[in-house]
């Protein structure tokens, strides 16, 4: 397992862009898969982009074309930007890593082990 840390968060107008981070320690960063997950209010949590160890990448389709999740083995550190947010972007959000054959089931969280504690994101005017 990893430990994952989330930052990045805060709040944003809409239409604005955030950049989140997630730095990992205690395991080898390359051989996970790596996910972005969000939780809004009085919501079940939904998978919104994974990244394979190999670079692929897979978006739920409300932030397709809006977000985009890259990785950087040699920091050790996932990002998830975000651009042209929207209200309902609004939620916790939470990165999540595992083996790499969850990136398959991406945007389930299935098979994933490591989970950071959040950064809240809120797009309001």
């Amino acid at each position: 397992q990893v430990q994952l840390v989330e930052s990045g968060g805060g709040l944003v107008q809409p239409g604005g862009s955030l950049r989140l981070s997630c730095a990992a320690s205690g395991s080898i960063f390359s051989i996970n898969a790596m996910g972005w997950y969000r939780q809004a209010p009085g919501k079940e949590r939904e998978g919104i982009a994974c990244v394979s160890t190999a670079d692929n990448t897979k978006y739920e389709d409300s932030v397709k074309g809006r977000f985009t999740i890259t990785r950087d083995n040699a920091k050790n550190t996932a990002y998830l930007q975000m651009n042209d947010l929207k209200p309902e972007d609004t939620a916790v959000y939470y990165c999540a890593a595992g083996p790499p054959i969850t990136f398959r089931l991406c945007p389930t969280a299935h098979g994933l082990n490591s989970w950071g504690n959040g950064t809240l994101v809120t797009v309001s005017a």
